[in-house]
């Protein structure tokens, strides 16, 4: 496929999945290097002329007010992003990294942060070479942006820190040289330019909320298999009731389920008989619940569009020869989308876990204790449901909205941060969790499916069961689930849950 051109102004999440996972290929678009031209020339001609510029001729946070020489310049960038690299903890992985790489190249293709072209065609070879810098994952507040996973990042770029390079990690000078790159040597402004901005907290959020969207079709699927090996009626799902009350999420979500009810021997089984009006909330009110985090993922979607095509750089530097200090390094808007979308997501796994508690109990479910062949000799599944409520415990914990905190920094001057990082780096963990519980769901739904054979479930409830029992048979007897769960999980990620068949 041929290259994406970062123009600044277009790039989608999809792009950003491409290039962070597949290796999609970038190069920076002609206009975006005649704007990135402009702009650098009103820097150039701003430190000739000796003018006051902050990060340019000024120190950095509370040390704005000392004057810089503009011999010192050079020197003044790359001490900064010495300075800044402060993170700590586990790296990131390679592909949040990469979608910083690519976010950053985006930004500055802008045109309005005063950078050589040279700097936008670095970070675009970088990604072209698989040269990933080494990342740790804790230290950003937020604002000025994401600083120290930018300063670990831009590191490699001078030749300095770490990165790996097809894996393998290694100096980043070095990993440089192996892609046949040179280190760039920072000018004015550059510095400032790579670290102001919130390309962590929208990287990760950008792949976290792709992911997300996978769990959310899947939930449908899974929840309709619950539905079906407990012999709930679907009349809930109903297109005049569903469309009663028209959130785009609950509408979107009453049609998919409808649609793998399609042709259920099982639910046309019970239909004239004598049977639950109502079935529990956990499967009448799905529609609801799953479509309120289908909105909420909607909703973080479109503020990460907005925020990868943004200049979140500090200063700006305008094409009238304008510079001027604002707060668009500020990650509130995206802070705030990353803590709904948590949420969100932890409910899709908490209203999981009460299908999967049904479907295990045999008062409620009309099911074998626990799923087994022989309960009390065997416990089935009966443990799989702990794991799955220690990790909605967990997840209740996570969801805690990081944006409501704050720390101020750089001695007041930063005085009230975001905590978007957080947020993001919650999310994905959220993410990872609920995927567990919607595995243990779908484990439990398939063997519950199994004890109504002859009888055929809806074709997406059947494509779904045939999916999980592709990697785990019916449990005949007691055996370690952890593997099952392990396989379906990855079932799930690879798209084999939502249905299709």
């Amino acid at each position: 496929m041929p290259p994406i051109p970062l123009t600044g102004r277009d790039l989608s999440l999809a792009d950003v999945v491409a290039v962070a996972r597949d290796a999609r290929e970038v190069t920076l678009a002609d206009g975006a290097r005649e704007r990135m031209g402009a702009s650098r020339a009103v820097i150039e001609r701003l430190v000739s002329e000796g003018a006051t510029v902050y990060g340019v001729t000024t120190g950095f946070g509370d040390l704005a007010d000392v004057r810089i020489d503009a011999a010192q310049t050079a020197e003044l960038q790359r001490n900064l992003i010495r300075s800044h690299a402060a993170g700590v903890g586990d790296p990131l992985p390679g592909d949040v990294v990469r979608a910083m790489l690519l976010l950053r190249a985006n930004t500055l293709a802008i045109g309005l942060s005063g950078v050589r072209v040279a700097l936008g065609e670095l970070l675009c070879a970088m990604l072209n070479a698989d040269v990933t810098p080494v990342i740790p994952s804790r230290g950003s507040v937020g604002a000025s942006g994401d600083l120290a996973p930018l300063a670990h990042l831009a590191l490699v770029l001078i030749g300095e820190g770490e990165a790996s390079v097809a894996g393998l990690p290694m100096p980043g000078r070095l990993a440089l040289a192996q892609a046949g790159l040179e280190p760039i040597e920072l000018e004015a402004k550059e510095g400032l330019a790579l670290l102001n901005g919130t390309q962590l907290m929208a990287g990760a959020g950008a792949l976290a909320v792709h992911d997300a969207r996978t769990l959310a079709t899947s939930a449908d699927v899974i929840g309709a298999m619950s539905l079906e090996a407990m012999l709930g009626t679907a009349a809930a799902y109903a297109e005049p009731l569903v469309a009663a009350r028209p959130h785009p999420g609950q509408v979107a979500v009453g049609a998919h389920l409808r649609a793998v009810l399609r042709g259920s021997e099982i639910g046309e089984s019970h239909r004239s008989s004598e049977h639950r009006v109502q079935d529990a909330y956990s499967l009448r009110c799905i529609p609801q619940v799953h479509g309120a985090v289908r909105d909420a993922l909607d909703t973080l979607a479109g503020v990460l569009e907005v925020e990868a095509n943004a200049a979140t750089d500090n200063p700006l530097v305008f094409p009238s020869g304008e510079v001027i200090s604002g707060g668009n390094f500020h990650g509130e808007p995206v802070a705030m989308a990353l803590d709904y979308a948590k949420i969100a997501v932890a409910e899709l796994a908490s209203i999981s876990e009460r299908r999967t508690a049904r479907l295990v109990d045999a008062h409620l479910s009309g099911l074998p204790a626990f799923l087994a062949e022989r309960p009390g000799l065997e416990s089935g599944l009966m443990i799989a449901q702990y794991t799955a409520a220690a990790l909605v415990n967990e997840l209740q914990t996570l969801t805690h909205p990081s944006s409501v905190d704050t720390v101020p920094t750089s001695a007041n001057q930063e005085d009230h941060v975001s905590m978007g990082a957080t947020s993001a780096l919650h999310l994905r963990d959220v993410v990872d969790r609920a995927a567990s519980v919607l595995a243990i769901e779908a484990l439990c739904a398939a063997q519950g499916l199994d004890f109504r054979a002859p009888l055929r479930p809806g074709e997406g409830v059947a494509a779904g069961h045939a999916a999980v029992r592709s990697v785990a048979a019916h449990r005949d007897a007691d055996r370690p689930p952890a593997p099952e769960i392990a396989a379906v999980r990855e079932v799930l990620w690879s798209g084999g849950l939502t249905g299709d068949g």
